[in-house]
């Protein structure tokens, strides 16, 4: 195989997030619609390298990802070792529309997965008038947790392989081998504290049964999709949530787990690319 360089370009943009400096590193390719992707807890842009060197969504769209701080490229903000780390509703949709102002993003679809799809039916529901449409890959309302997260940092225990462990089960078996291990490696990487940290939003302060009634999708469209082998957030969970918010579109995808764009990104392609045609259809008859 001869040499070639990838579309993607990696930049650090400075901001301010919940009052202080942090260096936010992110990719982009592609040009036309912003379409910003948020990652998984514990993990960071890499999931979405597959979308950007897709010539069928970046003629199109403009494809941006950014490492929320403490992963990936992102370095936490200074004195982070004298805190213990917890991402909110409230400090994660403000560094989600922090990014997008910073960039001037005129309307920008959203797309997120994991806690990143469970943070679209905030943004949908608080600032939907500021989004050209929300994708929600493993989304739902509310989950019941079905794990303990106390064990999650512990000097006895390699946090990055526990949270490989963990989330491994979550990949559809139908899974290419090497998308698989490409999936768990960007866990085996997580950093201290972080997957804990990610999952105090996911677990405690993310209970969006008291607003889906607010969501207008006639406002901002949402689009919920989820794998059938997700077990985490359930076909039921995205099912029900959809049901409460008139005029959401849900699909299930069939031979995929809860990391879609990651695990299968052939299979994923095949759901992804009719919602994004959808948009862009949208857009040009408006």
């Amino acid at each position: 195989m001869s040499a070639q360089l990838e579309p993607i370009v990696g930049r650090y943009l400075r901001t301010t997030w919940q009052g202080r400096p942090v260096r936010l590193y992110f990719e982009e390719a592609g040009g036309g619609i912003p379409l910003v992707c948020l990652h998984t807890a514990g993990c960071d842009t890499s999931q979405f390298r597959h979308l950007m060197t897709d010539p069928a969504i970046t003629d199109r769209f403009r494809v941006l990802a950014f490492d929320l701080p403490w992963r990936g490229k992102s370095p936490p903000p200074v004195g982070w070792q004298d805190e213990e780390y917890a991402l909110t509703t409230d400090s994660y949709t403000e560094i989600i529309r922090t990014f997008c102002a910073a960039l001037e993003l005129d309307k920008p679809v959203v797309m997120g997965c994991s806690m990143g799809g469970r943070i679209t039916l905030n943004l949908a529901a608080r600032h939907g008038a500021e989004f050209r449409a929300l994708i929600g890959l493993e989304a739902a309302d509310h989950q019941t947790p079905w794990y303990d997260t106390e064990w999650l940092n512990r000097p006895d225990v390699h946090g990055g392989e526990v949270c490989a462990g963990l989330i491994s089960g979550l990949v559809a078996p139908q899974s290419p081998d090497e998308a698989r291990w490409e999936t768990l490696w960007q866990y085996l990487q997580s950093g201290p504290g972080v997957f804990k940290g990610d999952l105090h939003f996911y677990r405690a302060d993310s209970d969006y049964r008291d607003r889906t009634g607010l969501i207008d999708t006639a406002v901002c469209p949402l689009y919920l999709l989820t794998g059938e082998y997700d077990f985490s957030c359930t076909v039921e969970d995205t099912t029900r949530t959809g049901a409460a918010i008139p005029g959401a579109k849900v699909t299930i995808m069939r031979e995929l787990g809860h990391f879609p764009m990651s695990e299968n990104p052939a299979k994923f392609r095949e759901y992804i690319l009719p919602v994004l045609n959808e948009i862009a259809a949208a857009g040009a008859d408006g």
